[in-house]
């Protein structure tokens, strides 16, 4: 019985296919790996393609669950999100399913929460001050301007 030899693509192509089951991953996280395997070329589109088309690699997948991890686990708000997905090079239509995943509701339950955190842990006693952390605060976590304010004149 003849032994199966495996090319370094065969044993990069199996090792990228546990890297994607293991969790979602974007086009470029894959591409770097490929190329810290020393994979180039040819070799390394052959790949990507191939993982593309078993649905190891799904852009569009990636994109909801980056963007509903973020929100759910660090309150990140929509603009944050899609600073990221676009720095991962993530197409438009992908980024605008994956913010269409987000309800509107959750979303401002979301945008409480971050500002009822920030308040707890606020020494400022100058209510004009407060609010202006208070809207810092939320707009770095990517909340949109207009929103945080509205949500500010609930709060005071």
């Amino acid at each position: 019985m003849a032994k199966k030899i495996t090319t370094e693509k065969d044993r990069a192509l199996s090792k990228l296919q546990k890297y994607c089951a293991y969790q979602e991953r974007c086009h470029q996280e894959v591409r770097s790996k490929l190329l810290e395997l020393k994979i180039y070329g040819d070799d390394l589109e052959e790949i990507i393609s191939e993982l593309i088309t078993e649905n190891f690699l799904n852009e569009e997948r990636f994109a909801i669950a980056y963007a509903g991890g973020k929100f759910r686990m660090k309150k990140w708000g929509k603009v944050k999100i899609k600073i990221e997905l676009k720095r991962r090079n993530i197409s438009p239509y992908c980024i605008k399913k994956a913010m269409q995943e987000i309800d509107e509701e959750g979303y401002m339950e979301g945008l409480y929460k971050v500002i009822e955190k920030k308040m707890k842990t606020e020494k400022e006693t100058n209510e004009f001050k407060l609010k202006g952390r208070l809207a810092k605060h939320a707009m770095r976590k990517g909340y949109e301007s207009h929103l945080v304010w509205q949500a500010l004149k609930e709060f005071f």
